[in-house]
C-alpha cells in the first residue's frame, strides 16, 4: 500500500465535498478525500516544478479539452506539421514554457502520436525528461478526477492556490528509456524510500512508465485505490455481478479502441 504522510487541505476538502454533494446519489467520503488529497499535493512544489507551475499544468490539461488548435492538429496527417497556438486559461497564461504546454495538450488529445523526439526536444528549452514525466503525472491526475466528476454529474473541482517553495530536483535510480520514451525504475521492488510504489506482485508497466517521478505514481495510486475495483477483485466473479466476464471484456475492448489504448 502506498504510504502517504499527508492529509488534504481542509479548505480543499470542503470544496471537493461540496462538489460531490451535487451528485444525485451519495458519493463515498473516501472518493472526496482522495480527490482533495491529490489536489492538495498538486499545489505543492514537486521534483521539478513549483506549486504555481503544477497548478498551471493542471489548468493546461483542462484547456486541452476544447482547444481548437488541438482539434485541427488531430485531423492532420501529422500533428507536427500544423502551426498554431493552443487555447490557454488566461489566469495561467505565461506561467509555463510553451514547449511543455504543447506536449501536455498533445498528451491529452492525441497521445498515440507522441514521439520520443518530441520529448527529447524539451532539452532545447532547458527542460528534462523528468520535467515531462512530472507534468504528465499532474495532467493525468487532473484528467482522472475530471472524468470521475463528469461521470457523477458534478462540477470540476476548482484549482486551489499553490504553495510556495522550490522543487526538490531529486531523481531515483532508473534504467535507460525504453517503450515509454523515458527512463523508468527497474522491474523489481524499489529500495526505500520508494519501496511503497509496488512489490513483486504489482509491478505494472503503467506505473513504471511514470516512475522517473515517484510522487506521480503515488498520485495515481491514491486515485486508483478509490476509483477502480481492486486488482484482487477485478477477475473475481464468484460473488455475482450484474455484468458477466464477456460483457466486461466487450466494454473494456470498446473503450480501449476508442481511446487508442497502447495495449
Amino acid at each position: 500500500m502506498v504510504r502517504i504522510d499527508q492529509s488534504p487541505d481542509e479548505t480543499v476538502l470542503a470544496a471537493v465535498t461540496g462538489d460531490m454533494a451535487q451528485c444525485r446519489v451519495p458519493v463515498r467520503d473516501d472518493l472526496a478525500e482522495a480527490h482533495a488529497l491529490v489536489l492538495t499535493r498538486i499545489t505543492m512544489p514537486g521534483n521539478w516544478w513549483t506549486g504555481a507551475e503544477r497548478i498551471a499544468i493542471a489548468a493546461a490539461a483542462r484547456s486541452a479539452r476544447d482547444c481548437k488548435f488541438c482539434a485541427e492538429r488531430k485531423e492532420a496527417l501529422s500533428p507536427y506539421t500544423i502551426q498554431g497556438e493552443h487555447d490557454v486559461d488566461p489566469d495561467y497564461a505565461g506561467v509555463l514554457p510553451d514547449a511543455i504546454v504543447d506536449l501536455i495538450h498533445l498528451a491529452m488529445t492525441d497521445a498515440t502520436r507522441m514521439t520520443e523526439a518530441a520529448i527529447h526536444k524539451l532539452s532545447e528549452h532547458g527542460l528534462t525528461d523528468a520535467h515531462y514525466v512530472e507534468a504528465l503525472g499532474v495532467a493525468v491526475a487532473i484528467r482522472s478526477m475530471d472524468q470521475t466528476c463528469l461521470g457523477l454529474g458534478v462540477p470540476f473541482h476548482a484549482l486551489p492556490s499553490p504553495k510556495a517553495g522550490n522543487p526538490s530536483q531529486t531523481r531515483p535510480e532508473v534504467e535507460p528509456a525504453g517503450e515509454a520514451f523515458v527512463p523508468m525504475m527497474p522491474a523489481r521492488q524499489p529500495a526505500p524510500p520508494d519501496d511503497d510504489l509496488w512489490d513483486e506482485n504489482s509491478i505494472f508497466y503503467g506505473l513504471r512508465a511514470m516512475s522517473l517521478v515517484p510522487d506521480a505514481v503515488r498520485d495515481l495510486l491514491i486515485l486508483a485505490r478509490v476509483q477502480y475495483v481492486p486488482m484482487d477483485l477485478a477477475s473475481d466473479f464468484s460473488q455475482g455481478r450484474t455484468l458477466g466476464r464477456d460483457q466486461m471484456e466487450l466494454l473494456a475492448g470498446r473503450v480501449s479502441a476508442i481511446n487508442d489504448c497502447f495495449y
